[in-house]
């Protein structure tokens, strides 16, 4: 009898933490360390570079705020700007670009989204998932096809996937 009333009493005061932090005016999440950022983006520069594409990679945060850009050094004009939208685009809609793409077709229901300003529906920008919940997008721009985009920001996550698994 008493073992279960010291239970009874630990458990309540252990829940109240978990309580009181789901009331509380605050919240919690994770994001990359810079260093991590530069390290995926670096990696999937790399991987097209060495595959013979010239491209712009930006890693944003889960809030869709550059973390880091790198441009390789014949990558076009164009690599900045497409790289962020791809990125921001990820993160914004929760999703890969190359499923956005499909998804936002004319003739679609959500065909809408391509009137938006920073959306970017085409392949090359991917979440980047952490532990619990997303922490990150990439996108890569300048490589002769989305799809090619894509493989290469799956280099750059792929680098850093032991440092970011649950």
């Amino acid at each position: 009898m008493k073992r279960r009333a010291l239970a009874a009493i630990a458990a309540a005061i252990f829940a109240v933490p978990a309580t009181a932090q789901d009331d509380g005016a605050f919240v919690s999440f994770e994001v990359l360390k810079p260093e991590v950022a530069f390290e995926m983006a670096e990696a999937a520069m790399q991987y097209c570079r060495d595959n013979g594409y010239q491209v712009g990679v930006t890693v944003v945060d889960r809030f869709g705020v550059p973390q880091v850009f790198v441009r390789d050094r014949f990558a076009g004009l164009h690599v900045y700007e497409t790289s962020f939208r791809k990125a921001w685009t990820a993160v914004s809609f929760r999703t890969n670009t190359t499923e956005l793409d499909t998804a936002t077709a004319p003739g679609e229901i959500s065909q809408g989204i391509r009137q938006l300003s920073m959306a970017l529906p085409l392949g090359g920008g991917l979440m980047v998932d952490g532990p619990t919940a997303m922490v990150a997008g990439i996108g890569v721009s300048g490589a002769p096809s989305p799809e090619i985009d894509d493989e290469c920001a799956e280099a750059g996550i792929e680098a850093v996937a032991d440092q970011i698994a649950f």
